[in-house]
């Protein structure tokens, strides 16, 4: 059982031309190769064999048998132990010196049909799976014994007297087309997978690139969904801590109203996809005010205006996003059918944002500020909007608000808040657009 298993990891290895796992594509396209190169040789050999045979007892098949035995032991020994070093410098030594070996024991060029010229398989397989720099001492033997030989030859030509030729003037023609034929494939074969497996190669490089730039587009998206784009490129670009200080941020709370309640007479996934319609068309609408959301809280949501260059006012989108969301509340068929209602507080002045920790970071707001516009939304009636002071003083006076009111607030003491009713602004862009608010001229968007 064991020796099957064996047998069946060898033919395995064979097809495989004795590639591992572990190698890079360099070396994989050495092997592949090398391995056909070493059957282009031995299926050659083997036609040979049969011509020789054919023509009869006048030409001895020892050689062509030979070469063939000593290529395909060549290539079962590598791939049953892997030696690739060692598989590669013997085979280009059996194919640079057989060749002259062969033509020495046959006579000279003419007798042996420039038999020689299969040595240039060596310094060409030399050049494909070692280099260029590697492959000058292969070609450079093959020269100076091409050379020899023709010396050799053409000193020796008129001291022999010939008898009769060992080899036929004919057979020997056709042996010379031959080998020019046989040769002139196997090199044109060489080239032409060598080409194609580097165009291959570069294909599956591409292939790869492509996909690691739609990785990374989509990692800048959801990195650009978490963090504003100031913030993302900072990240990406340095390994400083990032926390600034900003003198006027406006913030927002807005906080559904008894959700708690409402989940608990719905299945799961029906809160979840309730609570993701609401979300994702607040992000909408903080989107189109240029505003940027921070982080839900539960069923509360949190955005801030003036974290970026492009908000001079960061108090009038701030109020008319709290706007537009009441008002798609009361509009919206799903919202009215669960009678959902959100109360929101809004906040003006200093505070701190940053990023905070190393995996699964988050961008977020601490400060005075922010405690104040959680505190006022906890103040808030359903469906109402309760603005602090600093954030009344700074609107424009086409906000209309009801008569102000003050409350005792958790660590703050009495604070006078305004409720905000309306502005003109918001209902002439409601008139024009109803189902998407239009962002005001000032702010500038970005991605949040």
């Amino acid at each position: 059982m064991a020796a099957v298993s064996e047998s069946q990891s060898f033919l395995q290895r064979l097809r495989n031309a004795g590639i591992a796992p572990g190698d890079d594509e360099d070396l994989r396209l050495q092997k592949t190769l090398l391995v056909f190169i070493s059957g282009l040789v031995s299926v050659a050999a083997g036609l040979w064999l049969l011509i020789y045979w054919a023509m009869g007892p006048q030409l001895s098949a020892t050689l062509p048998f030979v070469l063939q035995i000593l290529v395909a032991l060549n290539v079962g020994v590598f791939i049953r132990f892997g030696n690739f070093n060692f598989f590669r410098f013997s085979q280009l030594g059996i194919l640079l010196f057989f060749p002259f070996m062969a033509q020495w024991a046959m006579g000279d060029f003419v007798a042996a049909s420039g038999l020689v010229l299969w040595g240039l398989l060596a310094p060409i397989g030399a050049l494909l799976c070692l280099g260029v720099r590697e492959s000058m001492p292969w070609f450079i033997a093959y020269v100076v014994l091409t050379f020899a030989t023709g010396a050799v030859d053409y000193l020796l030509a008129d001291a022999v007297v010939v008898v009769k030729d060992a080899v036929p003037r004919r057979i020997s023609i056709l042996f010379f087309a031959l080998n020019f034929i046989t040769i002139s494939t196997i090199v044109y074969l060489l080239l032409r997978l060598s080409l194609l497996e580097r165009l291959n190669a570069r294909e599956m490089l591409e292939f790869a690139h492509a996909r690691l730039k739609v990785e990374q587009s989509r990692t800048e998206r959801l990195l650009l969904n978490i963090l504003p784009e100031p913030i993302a490129h900072r990240l990406r670009t340095s390994d400083e801590t990032i926390a600034d200080g900003y003198a006027e941020v406006t913030v927002m709370f807005a906080d559904i109203v008894r959700f708690t309640e409402l989940a608990a007479h719905m299945r799961p996934p029906e809160v979840f996809s309730l609570l993701n319609r609401v979300f994702s068309r607040f992000d909408e609408l903080a989107e189109a005010r240029g505003l940027e959301k921070i982080k839900t809280i539960g069923d509360a949501y949190m955005v801030a205006g003036g974290l970026t260059d492009g908000h001079i006012d960061a108090c009038t989108p701030v109020a008319l996003l709290a706007l537009d969301i009441q008002h798609w509340l009361k509009t919206d068929e799903e919202c009215q059918r669960h009678k959902l209602a959100v109360r929101i507080g809004i906040g003006t002045g200093p505070v701190i944002a940053g990023v905070v920790g190393k995996r699964k970071f988050i961008y977020d707001l601490w400060g005075d500020t922010v405690n104040l516009a959680s505190r006022i939304t906890d103040e808030s009636i359903p469906g109402g909007i309760l603005c602090d002071e600093t954030t009344y003083a700074r609107l424009p006076r086409r906000f209309r608000f009801s008569e102000s009111i003050d409350a005792s607030l958790k660590g703050k003491g009495m604070v006078r808040m305004w409720p905000l009713q309306d502005c003109s602004e918001a209902t002439s862009l409601r008139r024009q657009a109803p189902a998407q608010p239009s962002p005001t001229p000032t702010p500038t968007p970005t991605q949040g």
